[in-house]
């Protein structure tokens, strides 16, 4: 992998505080039991949410699609709402990993490297070098799921985007790694609703051409889904996994 900066830094956010593309560190998680060390000769997934949600969300789809599957859940570092923990010790409040919602243009590539970077740098610290990381997340964390791929390419197994949404790449240095994704046919999942009202359709369909044709792209779009998952959508993605010999599909 070629040498990189932390950051690619652009103009103020006028929603969250702070500048597009400013630094960002991973500093909270959620590791499923063992501390990530169960199943050891499985991929571990590493799970990324959407904007103002956090870890234990995110987490919890862990239980339809990939049970025996190691996972660590990941906190996006912006903060929308500080939390603490409810009754049950689960970490609660809202968080983002881009400045806006959903942000277009130089400002989205800018936030999609710095926070793909922050969570490379999280795995590299923190997972054994030898060990199948399968990223996975639903919006902001779709996107990032597969903007892993684009910044440290050989790092990843697999990846999973629910409801993700692409980073153009207008801003140099921002998805370093694009041009050596086809040739290593990375198999990606990319569940979507059909009845989405966040994410626009040409996102959706932008989307689908680059993952089609920089990996190795199943896709699934469901007609009644809004910007939200589904247990067919889960159904889907055990079917995948097991295929792609990242899960035992047993539940």
């Amino acid at each position: 992998m070629s040498q990189r900066s932390d950051s690619l830094p652009g103009r103020v956010s006028s929603v969250v505080p702070g500048v597009f593309g400013e630094r960002l560190e991973v500093r909270h998680e959620l590791w499923s039991r063992g501390h990530g060390s169960s199943a050891p000769g499985r991929p571990l997934i590493v799970c990324l949410h959407g904007w103002g949600s956090n870890e234990a969300d995110i987490a919890d789809i862990m239980r339809y699609i990939a049970p025996f599957n190691d996972y660590v859940s990941l906190r996006a570092p912006l903060v929308l709402e500080e939390g603490g923990s409810s009754s049950s010790g689960l970490p609660i409040g809202a968080y983002s990993w881009f400045h806006d919602c959903v942000p277009t243009g130089e400002d989205l590539d800018r936030d999609a490297y710095a926070a793909a970077v922050a969570i490379d740098r999280w795995v590299k610290g923190n997972i054994p070098a030898d060990r199948d990381v399968v990223p996975l997340g639903f919006s902001q964390g779709g996107l990032l799921a597969v903007h892993l791929l684009r910044v440290n390419a050989a790092r990843y197994r697999a990846a999973i985007s629910l409801s993700g949404f692409l980073a153009p790449g207008v801003v140099d240095g921002s998805a370093p790694e694009d041009d050596e994704l086809p040739e290593r046919e990375t198999p990606v999942f990319f569940g979507y609703g059909l009845a989405d009202t966040v994410i626009p359709r040409y996102e959706i369909q932008a989307m689908s051409a680059w993952l089609d044709e920089h990996t190795w792209l199943t896709s699934h779009g469901y007609p009644r889904l809004d910007h939200s998952v589904s247990l067919e959508e889960f159904a889907d993605i055990r079917q995948w996994l097991m295929l792609n010999d990242i899960s035992s599909g047993v539940i």
